[in-house]
């Protein structure tokens, strides 16, 4: 039962990290019917930016959770310019140009940022240090979860609802939901269209980089990789729970995590990513939509 629990904890905290990921392919999906393969990568920007702030504090003799706090911060900031940078350059120009123009862009870009990381840092894998290590909790509750395990459910259930809040209730949020529904007509009505596209890939990009410190620190190294492995699994997650659709992207994301620690832990590491895509092709086959997802119609 131990084992089964530990394997039930892993699960929820990976699913928990491509949950975060997915939201940020959902999000741009739904407003511009655009897979924004760069994604994965400014998960990674994210994980590097909160690298070598760290490091650069602890050199300074700052520790504990001022480090997680700040390192988590500037990584928000790059990545959310990144975000904002790549759709201005690689993805506005080209809204109007058939739908494979901005998928080879999307694709080049991805390629783009993981060299540029390789060069500017380095290919091997580089030691992260354990910041969520500074939390304690009750004797009660660290018998059943430790700490990382803990700090990551709970701030990736926090977000999920924060942003679900956002785009029910705010003015941004019912602005997000109009352009995703009809574009053209919310431009008509006054919605600034350019504006809501930025915001939506600088929320989703915040949000990568949230769940990229998160994951590194648990895992404790990163490569210049993991955008690509992280952004496929979370991109899996997003169509298996259905593109497009937010709650869809956080049930896929915890649906392939539990999926890959159970087939990890019960039959073998080997077959880890065999069983996640083996899911997927079995959703797309029952229910092409997703999970949650809904067949979209075409406007006339």
């Amino acid at each position: 039962m131990n084992y089964f629990w530990d394997l039930f904890l892993g699960g929820i905290t990976r699913g928990s990290i491509y949950a975060l990921i997915a939201l940020g392919y959902t999000m741009v999906y739904g407003i511009l019917e655009l897979i924004n393969f760069a994604h994965g990568e400014i998960y990674m920007i994210g994980a590097f930016v909160a690298l070598i702030v760290a490091s650069v504090l602890t050199m300074q003799g700052c520790t504990g959770i001022a480090v997680l706090a700040l390192a988590t911060v500037m990584a928000v900031l790059y990545s959310a310019a990144y975000g904002f940078t790549v759709e201005k350059i690689a993805y506005k120009p080209l809204r109007q140009a058939p739908r494979l123009s901005p998928l080879i862009s999307a694709i080049g870009m991805s390629v783009f940022l993981q060299n540029y990381v390789m060069l500017a840092q380095t290919p091997d894998f580089l030691p992260f240090p354990n910041l969520l290590a500074s939390f304690e909790l009750p004797e009660t509750v660290g018998a059943w979860i430790g700490a990382s395990e803990f700090v990551i459910i709970f701030t990736a259930a926090a977000l999920m609802l924060c942003l679900t809040l956002i785009l029910k209730f705010t003015k941004m949020g019912k602005a997000m939901r109009s352009v995703a529904q009809d574009r053209e007509m919310a431009m008509l009505l006054g919605v600034n269209v350019n504006r809501i596209i930025s915001r939506t890939f600088i929320i989703g990009s915040a949000l990568a980089a949230i769940g990229g410190v998160l994951i590194a620190s648990h895992v404790g190294r990163i490569n210049f990789y993991i955008g690509f492995a992280a952004g496929i699994k979370a991109f899996t997650a997003a169509v298996l729970g259905g593109i497009g659709s937010i709650p869809g992207a956080m049930l896929g994301g915890l649906v392939l995590g539990l999926t890959e620690s159970f087939a990890t832990g019960y039959i073998s590491s080997d077959y880890e990513n065999v069983f996640a895509f083996t899911l997927l092709i079995l959703i797309l086959i029952l229910k092409p939509d997703g999970i949650l997802g809904r067949s979209s119609q075409q406007k006339v």
